[in-house]
Parts: C-alpha cells; sequence; structure tokens
C-alpha cells in the first residue's frame, strides 16, 4: 500500500475541497511553527509521540484479559481477531485520509460538521465527550484492581479503593494541565513500558509453545460463522481509540502526513500485539486451564518461566498500561469539546487553552469521572457501572459512523472526469469497510446499550436547543 501522504492535500483522486464553513476562530493550519492560537511556546507532537497516542489508547488493560475471554470460543477467536483488524485498519485508513483534508482538533467532530452541519457535528462531539469520562472513569476504577496485587490494603476497603481511582484520574489530568510536552513525554514513556512486558510474551511465548495446549478450532458447539460473530462481539471494543491522532490533528506536527501514519502504524502495532499476545498465550496455558484463568498473562509467564511472580508483573504492566491510557484519553476528552467551542456549539469557556491543552474541558472531564467514580463505590453496584461502560461504546460508534459518512459523501461528491479511478474505488472500499465495522461495533454493544445510549444522544438534543453561545450561520 503506497504511504499516505503522498499527494497534495487536494489531490484529483479526492475531489474539490468542501468550502470552509464559519467558525469562530481561523481553523488550525499545519503551517503554524509551534501551537496554535498564538501560543508559540507549545511543543507539538511529533510522528512517535502521535503513533503512542493512538497505541497508549488503544491499549488499555483489557489486553490482560483478553486471552481467558475468547478461550471458550477456542482458537477461532483468532479469525474473529485478523477479521476485525481488517476494519479497524480500515476506520484508521479513513481517519487518515480525512485528516489530510482537514488537519484541525477535533477529528471526527470536524469532519461531521463540515460535511452535514452544525447539529451532525454537535452529536459527533457529544457522544465523543460522553464516551470519553465514563471510559475514564472506568479505566481508573478497572486500574484498582491490579493496584490492590501490589498494595493489598488498598482494597480492603471501599473507600481506600475509591482514592486511589480518583488518584490514578488526577495524576494524568495533572500532566496534561503542565501542557502538551509533559502529555507526549508521559504518553510515550508509558507506551514503552507496557509494551516490554506484553512482547516478553507475545514473543518469547512463541519459544515456549505447544500446540497441544491450542485445544480445539471451534469449542463454542456453534458453526464457524457463529464462533467467529459470537467472539468478535467480545473482541470488538479492543481497537476503541483508533480516532486518537484524528482528534488531536491540531496539536500534531505536520498534520497532513503524520494523523494518518500514526494512525494506521499506531492501529497495526495494536493489531500486532494483541494477535501475538493471545496466540503465545493460548500455546503456553492449557486449553482447559485458561478458560477458568483471572490472570492468562500471569499464568502464561509463570508457564515460560516457572515461579509464581507473573502476577505481580502483569498488575505492574496493566497499571503502567492504565495510566498511559488515562494520560492519553484525558487529553482526548477535551479536544473535541474545545473544537466544538471554537465554533460556537459548545460553551465558550471549553476554548480556553494553557500550553496547548484546553484546560477547562480537561478540569470538566476530570470532574464528571471523579464523580461517577464516587457513585460507583458508594452504590457498591458494579451493575450500574457495567451498564454506563457498555452505554460509551455505543456512543463511540456514533462520530465513526459520522466520520466514514462523511468521507464516503465526499467521495460520492466528486467529478469522476478528474479522478482517478483506481484509487476512487480503493478510498471507497476502505471507508466502506469502516463503515461495516461501525455498524459491527453498534450491534456488538447490544439493545439495551443501544436502547440506553439513544437517550444519552436525545439529551444532548435538548443541550444543543439551549446551548449557549449558539451562532446562526447565514
Amino acid at each position: 500500500m503506497p504511504p499516505i501522504g503522498t499527494s497534495s492535500p487536494h489531490a484529483p483522486d479526492q475531489g474539490p475541497a468542501p468550502a470552509p464553513r464559519t467558525t469562530v476562530s481561523s481553523p488550525e493550519s499545519e503551517s503554524a511553527p509551534r501551537g496554535q492560537d498564538g501560543d508559540r511556546q507549545v511543543r507539538r507532537f511529533g510522528l512517535p509521540v502521535a503513533t503512542a497516542l493512538v497505541m497508549g489508547n488503544i491499549i488499555g488493560g483489557g489486553i490482560f484479559l483478553l486471552p481467558a475471554s475468547v478461550a471458550p470460543f477456542g482458537t477461532v477467536s483468532l479469525l474473529a481477531f485478523a477479521v476485525l483488524t481488517v476494519g479497524a485498519i480500515a476506520l484508521a485508513l479513513t481517519f487518515g485520509r480525512l485528516a489530510r483534508r482537514d488537519p484541525r482538533t477535533g477529528g471526527p467532530y470536524v469532519y461531521a460538521r463540515e460535511s452535514f452541519g452544525d447539529f451532525a457535528g454537535f452529536l459527533a462531539a457529544w457522544s465523543y465527550w460522553i464516551t470519553t469520562w465514563v471510559s475514564n472513569a472506568a479505566l481508573a476504577v478497572a486500574a484498582v484492581g491490579y493496584l490492590t496485587v501490589l498494595l493489598p490494603a488498598v482494597g480492603e476497603h471501599r473507600w481506600t479503593a475509591c482514592a486511589a481511582a480518583l488518584v490514578l484520574q488526577w495524576l494524568p489530568a495533572l500532566a496534561n494541565f503542565a501542557g502538551t510536552r509533559w502529555v507526549g513525554t508521559v504518553q510515550l514513556v508509558s507506551t514503552v513500558l507496557k509494551f516490554v512486558p506484553l512482547l516478553l510474551v507475545a514473543v518469547g511465548g512463541l519459544f515456549f509453545f505447544d500446540a497441544d495446549n491450542l485445544g480445539p478450532f471451534n469449542a463454542s458447539g456453534q458453526s464457524t460463522i457463529g464462533a467467529v460473530s459470537a467472539a468478535a462481539a467480545i473482541l470488538l471494543f479492543s481497537y476503541l481509540g483508533v480516532e486518537s491522532a484524528a482528534v488531536s490533528a491540531g496539536e500534531v506536527a505536520d498534520a497532513r502526513r503524520n494523523v494518518g501514519r500514526a494512525t494506521v502504524i499506531g492501529t497495526a502495532g495494536a493489531a500486532l500485539v494483541y494477535l501475538l499476545g493471545t496466540l503465545a498465550v493460548f500455546g503456553t496455558v492449557a486449553h482447559e486451564e485458561l478458560v477458568d484463568s483471572t490472570a492468562p498473562f500471569s499464568d502464561a509467564v509463570n508457564a515460560m518461566f516457572g515461579g509464581a511472580w507473573g502476577g505481580w508483573a502483569v498488575a505492574v504492566a496493566a497499571l503502567v498500561s492504565m495510566t498511559g491510557c488515562l494520560n492519553g484519553w484525558t487529553l482526548l476528552s477535551a479536544q473535541t469539546p474545545y473544537a466544538a467551542a471554537r465554533d460556537g456549539l459548545f460553551p465558550a469557556r471549553f476554548a480556553r487553552r494553557r500550553r496547548g491543552v484546553p484546560t477547562f474541558g480537561v478540569g470538566v472531564t476530570v470532574v464528571l469521572s471523579s464523580l461517577l467514580t464516587v457513585y460507583n463505590y458508594a452504590s457498591n453496584s458494579a451493575r450500574v457501572f457495567e451498564v454506563l461502560v457498555l452505554i460509551t461504546t455505543f456512543t463511540a460508534t456514533v462520530p465513526y459512523l459520522l466520520a466514514t459518512a462523511a468521507q464516503l459523501r465526499h467521495l460520492m461528491a466528486g467529478r469522476h472526469d478528474q479522478v482517478n479511478r483506481a484509487r476512487l474505488v480503493r478510498d471507497m472500499t476502505v471507508a466502506l469497510v469502516a463503515a461495516a465495522f461501525s455498524l459491527w461495533l453498534v450491534a456488538g454493544s447490544g439493545y439495551a446499550a443501544v436502547y440506553q445510549g439513544v437517550l444519552f444522544l436525545f439529551a444532548g438534543v435538548l443541550v444543543y436547543a439551549v446551548r449557549p453561545g449558539r451562532k446562526h450561520h447565514g
């Protein structure tokens, strides 16, 4: 595949560029040497940090349980992973193409608004914002589970656990308040640290691989297609976060070129770790043991090297992984409201920036996620929290679908007599696969999540109707 960004911003295969919509201030431009909005001291993300942002946000703590989650289906789940990876790469390529045309902070929000107007843009921003702050609370609560392995006293009382979850949320927020330089540093370091143990299992496990541990190809009792679909429903959400570089495009140096590269490299890297890691665990832990495992990577490390230190090692890796993920998602949680506020669709305070970071948005987001965390521990019921987290999976697909629809509309609206037909077919196919992947995410969310997620969207409609600072376009 040719590298993204090899043609001019208005290449013939992309058709004419859309006319810019009226905004509160001029859109970010890749020509600015540093930062935006006159903030010259801000350091922009290079390709390595942008790639780390994508990989770090895709890979949170779920990977440490994934092999056991899909083990009941057998090795057919690896086939499901491969199918999903194709969809995720297609979505990554679509975001790369969209970012080439419009490399502004906001990602899916920007693409939806440019193609379908203010209301669609607002829905994309609203849905994505809900996804980020609820997901941050979920990540922090899950991270506490790994922290108790290292510090058992933390888990002895629910309020000590709650305090630990709040600390895990506020530390990344403080890094964000310090500016994009600190965000990038934390993201790059945490991504490297999390990949060391994951690659140790993924690559090292191949030397201890025993085919007898794999178990049956299809252990579900369903047809192969049914087993693939069932396993995919569990794995679908592993790729949420492919949009990370596009959402922060305004902070990426040479965004027209680097956003697409970072998105594809980051998604492909995450997919490689997922596939190799799951395969290695399948081959080092006996199938009948893996099905009932609560710490599959720990079991794999213990099987490879002996002893019982795998649980501690994996707990450290998971904490690093989730802290890095929280750092990246905290930044993203403020970027989309920032872009919407610049266009008058969110309160103007969300457009305030300091050292390249929308600090007001970061503050509001971390407060909301903290309140949700306290509510989770006060209710002493995981069920309420699980439902909310599942809803965010649905809300994440709203901006995905709007972004892929924007790409399809752009491709179909181009002057086909001036278009390279082969490239048009390629880009159209990629966008259709990305749209199918996004719809599959909706289906995988389940009826209850879709039903309640729609209520969240309708609440957004009311907010849109009474939003402060609203503007009227002629």
